[in-house]
């Protein structure tokens, strides 16, 4: 038998977070602990982003309250495809910030509650992750830039698709001009037009750009499959990936926009059984891919480091580097290191009142 325990938390950014599709200055979330009739504990986060995430954020609390009451009638299970198993009966695939959120405490109750969701030498990961640059005027995004010049990052991530286009163009041409050798990312978040993407793509490929993600809005699929196939930039898809479910449907995605990138959030693209279909699927048809925390507390941010780490294959940049963005953080070993995401030797973590 199980029991559930919900927590409201508001994280409380440090600067207003832009994107193409708008400013965030706070986040909701809900930690949740779930214990077993011997009284041992997991701790998990859902954290679903206003009108990015498919579900609605106010109809969270409802969507737990129902989960207590039928979560109640349920053993423990003792596998990570025994977790699974349980999320699926307990949510459906629609709201994919609460199946992370089940799975990641499930998977830390029957780990121990230790904060090791899958790795038990978890301390010793050592990721190379991007350095993420945020929208802002300007100077603000030069100054982040530097920052993570200073801090040792090899891949650099810029959000596009606020300022004006030959704004954004000097700031690529200036970072370009560092070095032949760093890695440029970007990230429109689907903020050009699809009259004008393949130009401004076209005008991007002068600086030698790694990927951009999410060019034009989804949900496009000729315009998507012309611009994967006729961009000089690779075209990473995010939001594109929202809401496609099942296997056959994401095969058919694939064949059809043949896309160079996918990248991959377990708390919007269904949890971290659905991202491992999507990683063996990308795999079979020769699809490069990497895994970001989609704004996540250092809790949901450690969870979603582990399972990254279970691919020590894939030599992708992650985008793990967000645990610094809040006032009030959970407290945790977690550090970014010249450009890469491990732990520090303590492993203190702040608790959560529940």
């Amino acid at each position: 038998m199980l029991r559930l325990e919900v927590k409201p938390y508001t994280l409380d950014f440090k600067f207003s977070a832009r994107t193409s599709r708008g400013e965030m200055m706070n986040r909701k979330v809900w930690f949740i602990k779930l214990m077993d009739e011997n009284g041992n504990s997991g701790i998990g986060e859902i954290a679903p982003i206003h009108r990015l995430s498919p579900e609605d954020v106010e109809e969270v609390p409802e969507i737990l309250g129902k989960i207590q009451k039928e979560v109640a009638n349920k053993e423990t299970p003792q596998t990570e495809e025994e977790v699974y198993e349980v999320v699926d009966q307990l949510v459906p695939i629609t709201i994919p910030s609460v199946r992370f959120g089940l799975e990641m405490a499930l998977l830390d109750l029957i780990n121990g509650g230790q904060k090791q969701i899958f790795s038990k030498d978890f301390p010793s990961i050592k990721i190379p992750i991007n350095g993420l640059v945020w929208m802002g005027d300007k100077d603000f995004m030069r100054q982040q830039i530097e920052e993570k010049l200073e801090a040792g990052f090899r891949c650099i991530k810029l959000k596009v698709g606020a300022l004006d286009f030959d704004t954004e163009l000097n700031i690529i041409r200036s970072l370009r001009e560092v070095s032949d050798d760093l890695i440029i990312r970007l990230d429109a978040n689907g903020a050009f037009q699809t009259n004008e993407v393949l130009f401004k793509l076209k005008e991007l490929s002068r600086f030698n750009i790694h990927s951009i993600e999410q060019p034009i809005m989804p949900m496009q699929p000729e315009a998507m499959e012309l611009v994967c196939n006729r961009s000089e930039i690779p075209i990473a898809l995010d939001e594109e990936l929202i809401g496609i479910n099942g296997s056959r449907n994401r095969v058919d995605l694939i064949q059809e926009l043949k896309p160079h990138y996918l990248v991959l959030k377990p708390t919007l693209h269904g949890g971290f059984a659905s991202v491992k279909e999507w990683i063996d699927l990308a795999e079979i048809h020769g699809i490069e891919w990497w895994v970001t925390s989609y704004l996540e507390s250092n809790l949901g941010l450690n969870a979603i480091a582990q399972f990254a780490s279970l691919y020590p294959q894939n030599e992708e940049f992650h985008g793990l580097g967000t645990g610094g963005l809040y006032h009030n953080n959970i407290q945790s070993p977690i550090i970014i290191d010249r450009g890469f995401f491990t732990y520090a030797k303590s492993s203190v973590w702040g608790d959560v009142d529940f």
